[in-house]
């Protein structure tokens, strides 16, 4: 479901910007895999979406797809992805009481935009010859729009957890169990 989500994220056009890397919706979605499902399952709803871009699907926004993203100068970004959405689910879903509002931030903004830019901004510098500083100061354009996307995934993961827990699963079950005993 989260692999789709992903997809559909994609059909809101890429916003260009100075560079060559554009602003895009998925990002949301992959902080959203990691909160909601947690590190593993988060990480293979991402993989999932990732391996279907690979095999050639039209999936990434502006209808992109196929092995040569991978090679491209969002490379970096797209395999960022993977463990992002890993680290945002394990932070977020760290605590022994549930969900708390800090933790979940916390884990957008280290899973969905450190280690993703981690991965993207290396491999940005490479592709394109520029400089390993260049290219983090070019980065900082994404960094309001990653930001509005850490707080809406928050709000929108706690919203999901207080109206239908069972979306989180074991997760949550573990926790009510425990809770009980």
């Amino acid at each position: 479901m989260f692999a789709a989500i992903i997809a559909a994220l994609g059909l809101v056009g890429p916003i260009p910007v100075p560079g060559l890397v554009p602003i895009t919706a998925q990002t949301l979605g992959v902080i959203l895999a990691g909160m909601v499902l947690g590190a593993w399952r988060g990480a293979a709803a991402v993989l999932v979406f990732e391996v279907l871009v690979l095999i050639g699907l039209p999936l990434l926004s502006g209808g992109h797809g196929g092995a040569g993203v991978f090679v491209g100068v969002t490379a970096g970004y797209l395999i960022g992805w993977i463990p992002g959405a890993f680290v945002t689910g394990l932070i977020a879903h760290s605590g022994r009481s549930g969900l708390s509002w800090w933790r979940v931030a916390l884990g957008g903004i280290v899973g969905g935009v450190l280690v993703v830019y981690a991965f993207g901004i290396p491999v940005q510098a490479a592709v394109t010859g520029l400089p390993l500083g260049a290219t983090v100061l070019t980065s900082l354009v994404f960094l309001p729009g990653d930001i509005i996307k850490v707080v809406l995934a928050t709000l929108l993961t706690l919203t999901l957890w207080k109206a239908y827990p069972p979306v989180f699963g074991r997760v949550r079950e573990r926790r009510a169990v425990a809770t009980v005993a």
